[in-house]
């Protein structure tokens, strides 16, 4: 079993793009092809992935995407 991700801080590729300043969320699946060290999904869905924002926000940081 996974490990356990508040609910709080799911996110989609809209939240994720909205909250680094991206204008499309198709940029989010660009990232994860183009950097292997993008965070994987917590879940995948049927018609998308979940990712944890406190992952995504530590690689942005990491990788100066955000400050």
């Amino acid at each position: 079993m996974g490990r356990k991700v508040d609910v709080e801080h799911l996110v989609g590729a809209a939240e994720i793009a909205e909250r680094l300043g991206w204008s499309h969320p198709q940029n989010v699946h660009t990232m994860r092809r183009r950097h292997p060290e993008f965070p994987a999904p917590v879940a995948s869905l049927r018609q998308a992935h979940v990712w944890n924002w406190l992952d995504v926000e530590a690689w942005a940081k990491a990788t100066g995407r955000l400050s």
